[in-house]
């Protein structure tokens, strides 16, 4: 039923509202990484202001380039694990937008949902990041005494917070963050499997890209399938 979601939520991508969400979210993306190479260029700048000289060898010249290089390879890995805070943040602004399209093509008898403030949504988007980031940090330690499970830890721990984070985001439209908050804890495994589901290609360049307004498509369908009313 989750695949079922999913690729419903793929049926809706055409929709103009879905691709004006996409390429919004494409920018923000874009613009937070080349800001990202921005400033390790810089710090790669303030490091070889100086010739560097060894005993025997002379002026090394070319260490620049090579840490200018390797600086866009590490902007390039850290994408793949900086797509999941980056998602959370961009499925925070957009998502009425994503959940009304949703809900207007496949549940055009429902009343009009509540709309969530700008000021709740930065709330929740700030939480969120700050328990996401501080999580990731503290996965570090399981991923050093656990090499062997670091992607199954990395997949688990993301898929539970992304899957709490969307679902909540989603439901609170409809029932409240009180209501959002015990119909998740009635159905965490089918939540976290959905949001599993997220994390994984949010891990994938390029299809990354699209994954968030596909979560929040997702997500409002599983609202509607484990709702009671």
């Amino acid at each position: 039923m989750i695949f079922s979601d999913f690729f419903k939520a793929i049926g809706q991508l055409p929709d103009g509202r879905f691709q004006s969400v996409l390429w919004r979210g494409i920018g923000i993306t874009i613009a937070l990484l080349i800001g990202l190479y921005a400033i390790l260029l810089q710090l790669v700048e303030w490091l070889t202001a100086e010739p560097i000289s060894l005993p025997g060898v002379g002026e090394i010249t070319w260490l620049g380039d090579l840490l200018s290089w390797g600086s866009l390879g590490l902007v390039f890995i850290l994408s793949i694990f900086l797509m999941v805070p980056v998602a959370s943040a961009i499925t925070s602004l957009f998502l009425d937008e994503v959940a009304q399209a949703v809900e207007e093509k496949h549940y055009p008898a429902l009343p009009p949902a509540t709309k969530v403030t700008f000021a709740e949504g930065m709330r929740d988007t700030v939480n969120f990041l700050g328990v996401l980031v501080a999580a990731n940090l503290f996965a570090i330690i399981l991923y050093v005494i656990f090499p062997f499970a670091a992607f199954f830890i990395f997949y688990a721990l993301n898929g539970f917070l992304l899957g709490r984070e969307y679902f909540q985001l989603a439901a609170m439209r409809r029932v409240g963050r009180a209501g959002a908050k015990e119909l998740r804890s009635k159905h965490l495994g089918a939540i976290w499997l959905a949001g599993c589901l997220m994390a994984v290609p949010l891990t994938i360049p390029l299809i990354n890209l699209f994954i968030p307004i596909l979560g929040a498509a997702t997500f409002t369908h599983l609202y509607h399938r484990l709702s009671p009313g």
